[in-house]
């Protein structure tokens, strides 16, 4: 018996990349996001203590992309399971309301909310 799909799918590292925000080049994706950090993957590894001046390009239900502009520091980086890429935690040291509004939606959107038994 042939099943469907009705769930779309989402190119998240699309949609999730992380830029050098005066150069314009790419570093790497989110690979998750907290109010006060976030963590990126990146086929280089990230040099530990520095600032970092990053963007992030979220597309908007209006079309637009919308930049998010975020200065962080990174705190440890160390090789990923997969060959080749590497996790960096950054602790976030100034970032505009837009960033805590994606956060959140982030979470929502992958939250998975218990079905009302009374239903």
């Amino acid at each position: 018996m042939l099943h469907e799909r009705h769930i779309e799918r989402h190119q998240l590292p699309y949609y999730l990349k992380v830029f050098n925000r005066f150069t314009d080049q790419p570093i790497g994706y989110l690979g998750n996001v907290s109010e006060d950090g976030l963590m990126l993957i990146s086929q280089l590894r990230m040099l530990i203590g520095p600032d970092f001046e990053l963007q992030l390009k979220v597309p908007g239900h209006d079309g637009e992309l919308h930049l998010i502009d975020l200065t962080a520091s990174c705190l440890w980086s160390h090789e990923d399971q997969t060959p080749g890429h590497y996790d960096s935690g950054f602790m976030l040291l100034q970032a505009p309301r837009e960033y805590a509004q994606l956060v959140k939606a982030l979470h929502h959107y992958f939250s998975f909310l218990p079905l009302n038994a009374s239903a």
